[in-house]
């Protein structure tokens, strides 16, 4: 059971920093944020694991994290706005040429984040070449170029 405790304790907990660190983290990786990452997944090998590396308690220890995950995927799916608080919703930061600078500022995305988007997905390199530009929920930044 400790296991289990720990395997719900460390998905939760990493959970809420990933949502504290916004969608930015996932957007590009830095050599810093490999190493982190690294980190992270080691710290949390031996938080889930202790002292117990049998295979028993392995296979525990995922079975587990697979169970929460599968339970957070029905909560989103019955529970209206949990989606919403669990993964936030995608943010329009361009329209028409037009930086939603507040919005940009709340989620932490700089005009040349989108500007190197539209650069490497479409080719765009002003602003008045984007219809839209939408934050995804998985930290994508997705390109609408206006018609021509």
């Amino acid at each position: 059971m400790d296991m289990v405790i720990r395997a719900l304790a460390i998905y939760l907990i990493l959970m809420v920093v990933f949502k504290i660190a916004g969608r930015r983290t996932l957007l590009q990786m830095t050599s810093f944020d490999l190493i982190l990452l690294l980190i992270i997944s080691e710290a949390t090998q031996q938080a889930l694991l202790g002292n117990d590396f049998s295979v028993t308690g392995a296979m525990l220890t995922i079975v587990t994290l697979i169970v929460v995950d599968m339970l957070f995927g029905l909560i989103k799916k019955h529970l209206p706005g949990a989606d919403d608080f669990l993964d936030n919703t995608p943010v329009i930061l361009v329209e028409s040429g037009y930086l939603f600078q507040e919005k940009m500022k709340k989620v932490d995305i700089s005009c040349d984040d989108i500007l190197q988007t539209a650069r490497v997905d479409h080719g765009i390199t002003q602003l008045a070449e984007i219809k839209f530009a939408i934050l995804e929920r998985n930290g994508h930044i997705s390109i609408v170029p206006e018609s021509k």
